[in-house]
């Protein structure tokens, strides 16, 4: 199998609730490592910048501002098949219809606030990556 890297991010309400470790625990015990970290806050400008893919959709101003409403955490997930491996995880983007056990089911508050983003592929997640980290960054 192969070893893949993906971005994740722990959203503003997961971070306001203190609920970092227990997220990052989930990754950690689901076989995925951390190989970069770091607590940050986006701009609304960075924001809109990283979910462009996104912007003619009508929830793009507000994921925007959610966003950019408080600290993340952004890093770099690898493992055996990471990107899907986090998705799993993470549970579906609709914590109603996430599977139990996973951190969007057990922590999210709703669609826009649901804890965790993750790459949907591993082009995106290159790309994503890349917005957040350089190389240097990245502990293999």
């Amino acid at each position: 199998m192969a070893i893949e890297r993906t971005l994740s991010i722990i959203k503003p309400d997961a971070v306001r609730r203190n609920l970092t470790g227990a997220i990052v625990a989930r990754f950690e015990s689901g076989g995925l490592r951390v190989a970069a970290q770091k607590r940050m806050r986006l701009s609304l400008a960075q924001a809109q910048a990283f979910y462009a893919v996104h912007a003619a959709r009508p929830f793009f101003s507000s994921l925007c501002t959610f966003m950019s409403s408080g600290p993340v955490v952004v890093q770099v997930l690898e493992g055996e098949n990471a990107v899907l491996r986090n998705r799993e995880i993470m549970g579906a983007t609709d914590p109603a219809k996430a599977a139990p056990g996973t951190i969007r089911k057990d922590f999210a508050e709703s669609i826009e606030a649901n804890s965790v983003h993750g790459s949907d592929a591993a082009d995106t997640a290159a790309k994503e990556i890349s917005f957040f980290f350089s190389e240097l960054e990245i502990v293999g």
